[in-house]
Order: C-alpha cells, then structure tokens, then sequence
C-alpha cells in the first residue's frame, strides 16, 4: 500500500518576519511600520510591471508566516489587456463562480518581478527604514523636550570640542559654546543636558542641548526639592552665567514653609548636590518679593544695601544705595554681581557708595555716571567716575613752584583771553 503524503505548509515567508522582528529591537522601528512599507514597495512593483495595474491584494500574517500577493484583473469575454484583463473560461479554472465582469485575484510570485521592479521595491524599503529611525528619534527627542537627561559622551571632537552624546537611541551634538567654560568633557563619561528645542529638516530631526542653560538650574532643583516638584515653592525667576555664578529667586505658597530653607536643604545638602553636578558653580538663593525694593535688596545679596530708591520717572530703574565698605561686593567682579541682580529682577539697577562719589552733586547733576547693572548681556558692566575739570598743566605741574619760576611767570605778559596758569589755578 502506498503512503500517503501529508504536504506540509510552506514557512519559508517566516525568515522575513523574523527579520523584521530584529529590526524592531535593533533599531526600535515597530514592525507593523515595516510591513505597510513592503506593501507600498510590492504595489509600486506591480505597478511597474504589470502595465500600471496596481489593483493588489497582499496578504502579510506575522503570527502564521503567510506572505502572498495576488493580482486582480477584470474577467472579459475577450482580453486586450493581459495586466488588467483575463478570459472567463481561465478565470472559472481558479474560482468555478466568476461571471463578467467580476474580478479575479491572480497570485503572483515576487521572484518574477523584472529587475527595476525589484531594485525599486528594494529602495522604497530601505528609505522606508530610514523614516521609521527618523520617526524614532524624533519621538526620543520630544519625550524629553525642556527637561534634563542623562546622556552618554561617545565623542569629542578634538577641533571644535563639539562632544557627541546619545541620549537613549538618539544622537545629539553638544556645542562647544553650549558647554560650561572650563568643564573638561571625557569620552564614555555620563552627563546631565537640557533639551532646549526639537527641529526637524530634510536631514531628520535635531535636539538643541545645552550645558549652559539657565532652565538646566531650574530642572535641578526640581527634581532635588521636593517642595518646588509638588508646587508649594515657586521659582519665580533664574540668572546664570554659566560656570561662575547663579541667582534663583524663589517663592512659598505657604506662609509656613520657608522658600529659601527648602532649597539649601537640611546642612546644605539639597543645594550641594546640585552645586556638584555644576562642578562648583556658585548659587545665591533669594526670596521673591512682589515689593520691588525688598526683591532687589535680596537681589544683590550677599552685599548689604542701605536703601533703593525707585525712579518714578523712568521704567523699571532704580538706585541702591550700599556702604562703601560693600560697593566692591555689590558690583561684583566685573559687574557680575549688579547684572545678574538686573536679569534676576528685571529692574535697571544703578549702584552707589553711601558717601557719594566724589563731586557728586545729586540735585544738580542728574545724569552723573554711575555703576549701572542694567539686565542686558554686556559682557562688561559700566563703570565710571565723574571727571574733573582739570587743566593739563594743573595736571603736570608740581603743587609748588620755586620763587625762581613764579618771579619769571609774573614778570611775563599774559593777554587777557588766555587762561589762567597752572600756579594761579592751584592759588585759588
């Protein structure tokens, strides 16, 4: 007795979608993404191949490995047009039912595509995987869109000192200007960014990130203060130049938590932690005052300020008045101290010495120089002193004159319109 033979399904399909799961943990590109991107490829091949008959029907089952594609043409009674049309009589050997006019799904094998067919199908796919890792990493990106991640240094550029960073399974470029003056940045070292923004252009998507930005400070602080995460204390404001000194002012919901306490943390260790992710970045934490005088007094701490003074003629400006002892401090080293006051406050802060300059007379000369921290960018700060009008020779000239020299300037003619010499400057 003959055996009977049992033909077992063809799996062959299974190897394509088992490539496809690889892909999807490689390169995290969904794999339903990647078989409407075959589809697209199978259709533009049948189009191509079969006279611009893309009348397709595909069948992809992941879970059973069935992969199959048939052609539909018309059924006719006589047939111009093999792509798109086929004789009834054939059309009855592949389902017994058909009539005119009904259409019947031929199955085609992609082995006999022509080779442009596949060379095109080929292309679609790749650019298709190209799109799904585009697609990926612009979906990294915005999940961490104005928030601080942890990423991985995997380059540095030794001209630019451009570092490379992957954040998850995306790459972004770290900026040398982005990064702290002085920082060193090390290959396989683990950094905290902020992601400013996302951009996306023909190229793919982009994050801007960022070492020195002041909302670096703001994240950190979040995540270290328990208070500001769950809104009782609010940053009102934040001023940074990054690597030397940050001012943050801050604000409690509650009359009964302290904003500033909260932030230094017991022993100072909530702030410290932040100041060593900042690699020793000063922070002068203040509290937020809807009295301008009071949040500008805090502002320019840890100077003393005697009084400020609001200037009702102007907008937003305003004199402090400092001991003297304090001026240095209030200013600041290059005006650091003044201006980041002004970009915390939002306030043109003029400062003087609570003896006056010298010379200075406040009700007469109204627009005497002074130091001035005005919230702008300048890289240095105004710093002027009210000059005296000396003439050259009362400058050069010794405070006193031989007997000699008087005797001979006395003895000589001075016209009327010429000024006075240097002795009878310094006589009066």
């Amino acid at each position: 007795m003959k055996k009977k033979v049992v033909k077992q399904p063809d799996n062959r399909n299974t190897e394509l979608f088992e490539a496809l799961s690889l892909i999807e943990k490689e390169r995290g590109i969904p794999v339903d993404f990647m078989l409407t991107q075959i589809q697209k490829a199978i259709v533009t091949a049948c189009k191509n191949t079969y006279g611009g008959n893309e009348d397709v029907l595909i069948k992809m089952e992941p879970d059973t490995g069935i992969f199959e594609v048939y052609l539909n043409k018309e059924v006719v009674e006589e047939v111009f047009d093999n792509n798109r049309e086929i004789q009834i009589d054939e059309a009855r050997k592949i389902n017994a039912a058909t009539r005119l006019e009904d259409k019947v799904g031929i199955k085609l094998d992609p082995k006999d595509f022509g080779r442009i067919a596949v060379q095109t199908a080929r292309n679609i796919i790749r650019q298709g995987i190209r799109d799904g890792e585009k697609g990926q990493a612009l979906a990294e990106y915005q999940s961490k869109l104005q928030e601080i991640v942890t990423a991985t240094v995997e380059q540095v550029d030794a001209k630019t000192g451009n570092a490379t960073l992957r954040l998850g399974k995306a790459i972004a470029i770290l900026p040398k200007n982005e990064q702290v003056n002085g920082e060193t940045i090390v290959e396989g070292e683990q950094i905290k960014v902020y992601v400013v923004d996302v951009k996306s252009n023909d190229r793919g998507p982009r994050a801007i990130i960022s070492r020195t930005h002041p909302d670096l400070v703001k994240r950190l602080f979040e995540s270290e203060v328990p208070e500001i995460f769950d809104g009782t204390v609010e940053i009102k404001s934040i001023s940074r130049e990054a690597g030397s000194r940050t001012k943050i002012a801050v604000y409690s919901r509650d009359e009964n938590v302290d904003a500033v306490g909260a932030c230094i943390g017991p022993r100072g260790q909530r702030v410290g932690t932040i100041v060593d992710e900042l690699n020793g970045e000063k922070i002068d934490i203040v509290e937020y005052s809807e009295d301008p005088v009071k949040f500008i007094t805090a502002a320019l701490s840890p100077a003393e300020v005697v009084k400020v003074d609001i200037d009702e003629t102007a907008d937003k400006v305003c004199k402090a008045t400092v001991p003297d002892s304090q001026l240095s401090l209030a200013i600041g080293n290059k005006g650091q101290n003044v201006r980041l006051a002004a970009k915390l406050t939002g306030w043109k802060i003029d400062i003087r010495p609570e003896s006056g300059f010298f010379g200075e007379d406040e009700e007469v000369k109204e627009d005497e120089p002074k130091y001035i921290g005005d919230g702008l960018d300048n890289d240095e700060e105004e710093v002027e002193l009210p000059a005296e009008e000396v003439s050259e020779e009362a400058v050069t000239e010794p405070a006193e004159e031989s007997a000699e020299v008087e005797a001979e300037e006395a003895s000589e003619e001075v016209p009327a319109e010429e000024p006075e010499t240097a002795s009878e400057t310094n006589e009066e």
